[in-house]
């Protein structure tokens, strides 16, 4: 039995390699995660490995100004800070060697041409501090010498090199205000893991880091380094015990630690993920495998009844199956993971072409690795073809005088609608469940009901093959004759096999049809919440989402051709007992730069030093025009403040709208997230220009539209999609190998029928019509259930999402559907390519002749 199984294989080496290239590209998709994910980690750790190096203990300041990148909660308060008196105090320690002040917080570089350098998130500026020597033992310089006043600068050579800039150059440097121009003193090089990774850093003299980044005299963390002999935690505590508990410490272990911790967890996040879309280009495969050997052991129903016939036991046909599917998974496992190892090194090699900055090393190809990718490929390969391999061992020793297949029974197709019915049924409710569900549990109910549902109707499908193909039968017979007659006979004729070979399409097109129209839906969403919300011709934010400078909008607003100007504050204030996210507006310019509808009273309120809240809030608050509010502003102080009116749901505003003196009376330093600005000529170049000019042309500041802000939203989800799309690519082309190898194995199974097709004048044109038409109709069959079946999960996941997202509502992109199914058609006519020649190319004679 052992050599039969040999001899089948390489008998069938030509029907069997879609089988094996689908099982290799699986699970070298898998090795290739693996290979990739592991190398990146490894880089990344021994580039984070020098961090912290003369770092013995770090204390931070946790209220620093430079942190604070949101709105801060009502009552906040900086009680301490890290100032001179702080680092001699610390540097008085018995076990310090020495303290140093640090300033850490954003600084942007612009080229010569205006441009950011680098990423706007790995934009960093910081204090150049010289020991008695004169240098600064952190940033060793290349070039010239470190910053000793106002308006010098050195920058990291990396960021130098990349602009083109030499010492004595004027660089435009800009933090969350206007850019200014200084002079570059000095070039450094740094092991800074964000430095050396393709981000920029600035080194100002400590005074103008102090000034520019946090408040004059403070410092955002002290560096301890601990004497020889003297262990970190003991520093710690000696630190510990000189300073208030407002302070942050941690020793230099703990942070490489943490670092470490992040470190992998991004890995693994990362990993997990493609992991995602590796299993479902195997689980693709899965359908192949037992197509082909359900096919496989069709054609040899004589082969192995005589078998059974002349002695062997059900167990020695079961293993036999099984052992020529571990024959084919060993082959393509250790193809696929040589492939993986390839697919791992090209994709750490785009990435670095990508970001030059990013960090790369030698290949990591684990033991676990190799281990996995092997034992993946050969057990799914072996369990895919169990079922296949259980019939197989059935098939009664009197088949092998019949003349023909084994038909299905009726009480195995009756079981398997059943179990379809049920599964699909109980997934389909779940997911209904979840859609109308108005708790925090539809998510859950989602999760658990798709699943379900997609397991039902694949299941199902065979069930649902006769019926959709059914309804395409009288146009094919009108348009293309006796072929197109024939193909839809042929592919309602074995509905398990239509269904297999469909249910490959029908996973692609369900996830890629789901996260388009989940894509569009959001898109849709935000732009329509976007235009017409704002009377501002232009929105002046930061690029990486941090607080604009206070003294902007006073510039801005003396901009050529600027009318009206408003930053938008943001704060977190109690009202009423509930801490709620408020936003503050310039209530002169109000009505001049925002759409709003009241429901009574009037904008005017803002005037007068009242406020706004909008229907859903006055509603849940029992808030109306005229009532008071009790709003807690700071640390213990409260205000009485009357509510000026009520304004409908707007999802572009807060629930609360103060005018910004009162925000800028009790908190000075509040969030400011972007600021609206009105031109007396509405949108123009100029203005744009003017205003820009206005912040010093800050490199980092961005001035949009509301056109502007929906195309670069778009742009984000368009990239998102296509990555997406890029990964659910190999499952797409696993579909492909599928219908080819099906179609194939079909064709040669019929070729009796087709040298009679052929006998009684079916010219070749007319077979390879017939065959493309199949591949054709069984392509488009799965893609249907696809979509619908994508269409409706979308539908459901935008139902529950719409909870964080108010106004989210169901956007089917039509264009986009009918592109896939048009793709789906494009599928079935290329798979069919190979299969239609060589049916067109039979020897009618040989071909008819009986065994």
């Amino acid at each position: 039995m052992y050599r039969t199984a040999l001899r089948n294989v390489l008998a069938h080496k030509g029907r069997l390699l879609m089988t094996a290239l689908a099982v290799m590209l699986g699970t070298a998709f898998v090795a290739g995660t693996l290979v990739f994910s592991d190398t990146m980690g490894q880089a990344v750790r021994n580039s984070y490995s020098k961090s912290y190096s003369d770092v013995s203990v770090l204390i931070s300041d946790r209220w620093s100004r430079s942190a604070d990148e949101g709105p801060k909660e009502a009552g906040q308060k900086k009680r301490d800070a890290l100032t001179d008196a702080t680092v001699k105090d610390l540097a008085a320690l018995p076990g310090a060697e020495r303290a140093r002040g640090v300033v850490t917080g954003f600084t942007a570089v612009a080229d010569k041409k205006g441009n950011l350098i680098g990423e706007a998130w790995s934009a960093q500026g910081s204090n150049f501090a010289p020991d008695a020597s004169g240098k600064d033992p952190r940033y060793p310089m290349a070039e010239g010498r470190g910053p000793k006043a106002a308006g010098e600068i050195a920058l990291n050579k990396q960021a130098a090199d990349k602009a083109g800039y030499k010492v004595g150059d004027k660089v435009r440097v800009a933090g969350n205000g206007a850019a200014e121009d200084t002079t570059l003193t000095g070039v450094f090089t740094s092991d800074d893991p964000q430095v050396t990774s393709g981000g920029s850093l600035v080194l100002m003299d400590t005074a103008t880091a102090q000034q520019r980044l946090l408040e004059p005299g403070h410092y955002s963390s002290i560096a301890l380094t601990a004497k020889s002999g003297v262990s970190e935690d003991a520093l710690l505590d000696a630190a510990k015990a000189k300073l208030p508990d407002t302070f942050d410490l941690e020793t230099g272990q703990k942070l490489k630690d943490e670092q470490s911790k992040m470190v992998e967890q991004s890995v693994t996040g990362m990993k997990s993920m493609l992991l995602v879309f590796a299993g479902i280009s195997l689980f693709v495969g899965i359908f192949i495998i037992v197509n082909t050997f359900t096919m496989l052991i069709a054609q040899r129903l004589k082969e192995l009844a005589l078998l059974r016939a002349v002695g062997a036991s059900r167990r020695q046909v079961t293993n036999s199956v099984l052992i020529e599917a571990l024959l084919i998974g060993v082959i393509a496992s250790v193809s696929g993971l040589l492939l993986g190892i390839g697919i791992g090194a090209g994709m750490q090699s785009l990435l670095a072409g990508m970001n030059e900055g990013m960090p790369t090393g030698s290949l990591v190809i684990a033991p676990a690795t190799i281990i996995g990718t092997l034992v993946t490929g050969i057990v799914v390969t072996v369990l895919s073809a169990l079922i296949p391999a259980i019939r197989a061992s059935r098939i009664p020793p009197v088949a092998a005088m019949s003349s023909g297949d084994l038909p299905s029974t009726q009480r195995g197709l009756v079981v398997r609608n059943s179990i379809g019915a049920v599964l699909a049924g109980g997934g389909i409710a779940l997911i209904l469940a979840g859609a109308f569900s108005k708790g925090t549990g539809g998510r859950t109910y989602l999760e658990l009901g798709a699943p379900l549902t997609l397991i039902g109707v694949f299941v199902l499908l065979p069930l649902l093959s006769r019926p959709v193909v059914a309804l395409v039968g009288p146009l094919l017979a009108k348009v293309f004759g006796t072929p197109g007659k024939l193909a839809r006979r042929n592919a309602v004729r074995n509905p398990r096999r239509t269904a297999s070979t469909a249910a490959a399409l029908t996973i692609g097109l369900t996830l890629v049809t789901a996260v388009t129209v989940i894509g569009d839906s959001v898109t849709s969403t935000v732009t329509r919440l976007v235009s017409g919300s704002m009377k501002a011709d232009y929105t002046v934010s930061m690029a990486n989402h941090h607080s604009l400078s206070k003294d902007l909008a006073p510039l801005i607003a003396k901009a050529d051709g600027v009318t009206a100007v408003s930053p938008v504050s943001n704060v977190m204030w109690t009202i009423n007992g509930d801490s709620r996210a408020v936003e503050g507006f310039d209530a002169a310019a109000f009505d001049q730069l925002v759409t709003v509808k009241m429901a009574s009273g009037s904008t005017g309120a803002l005037k007068q030093g009242q406020i706004l809240v909008n229907d859903e809030y006055a509603a849940k608050h029992n808030l109306t025009q005229g009532a008071t509010a009790k709003v807690e502003v700071a640390e213990g102080k409260t205000l009485d403040l009357t509510v000026g009116g009520v304004f409908e749901h707007n999802a572009t505003l807060s629930n609360v709208i103060v005018p910004n003196a009162l925000i800028d009376q009790h908190d000075p330093d509040s969030f400011i997230s972007e600021i609206l600005v009105k031109g007396k000529d509405g949108e123009t170049a100029a203005l744009k220009q003017s205003v820009k000019a206005a912040t010093g042309s800050n490199p980092v500041i961005e001035v949009l539209t509301e056109k502007d802000k929906v195309a670069e939203f778009s742009r984000i989800i368009t990239t998102m999609l296509n990555i997406m799309y890029g990964l659910l690519g190999m499952a797409v082309l696993v579909a492909v190998l599928g219908v080819i190898n099906t179609l194939a194995m079909s064709v040669f199974e019929r070729k009796r029928e087709i040298g009679m097709l052929r006998a009684i004048g079916l010219d070749r044109r007319g077979i390879k019509r017939m065959v493309r038409i199949e591949s054709v109709v069984i392509s488009l069959f799965g893609a249907v259930i696809g979509v619908g079946l994508g269409v409706f999960l979308a539908w459901s996941a935008v139902r529950v999402l719409a909870a964080d997202l108010t106004g989210l509502t169901t956007s089917i992109p039509y264009g986009s559907v009918l592109l896939f199914l048009a793709l789906s058609a494009l599928v079935g006519v290329i798979a069919a390519l190979w299969p239609a020649r060589r049916a067109s190319r039979m020897d009618i004679l040989a071909s008819i002749k009986t065994d």
